[in-house]
């Protein structure tokens, strides 16, 4: 069986969201990347670049938590990482304006 090749990311991107329907998931996810988040604000304002791994940790430990235990899914970082990476944050960013929600 092969793996869709996705054209964009406008593709991808209803996809990625159909991947993430667990509110469990999506509040996973947007912890991860608020954490992410105001760790780069640490390590920039400090200096502390020695912990820039640390970012890693943060942003795909609680969403691969949420995949799965309650997504119960492969993370799609997996198949398409770049893309994923990018719907990432734009998930982030239609939670926090409503666009989407926390329970689809």
């Amino acid at each position: 069986m092969s793996e869709k090749a996705y054209q964009s990311f406008r593709e991808f991107y209803p996809f990625y969201l159909s991947e993430h329907t667990n509110a469990t998931c999506r509040l996973l996810h947007f912890i991860g990347s608020t954490l992410v988040l105001m760790a780069l604000v640490f390590i920039i304002f400090t200096g502390a670049w020695a912990y820039i791994w640390v970012l890693l940790l943060l942003g795909y430990g609680p969403a691969w938590v949420g995949h799965f235990f309650f997504e119960n899914n492969r993370p799609a970082t997996f198949k398409y990482p770049l893309y994923s990476f990018m719907g990432d944050w734009v998930m982030y960013k239609d939670l926090w304006t409503r666009k989407e929600k926390f329970n689809p």
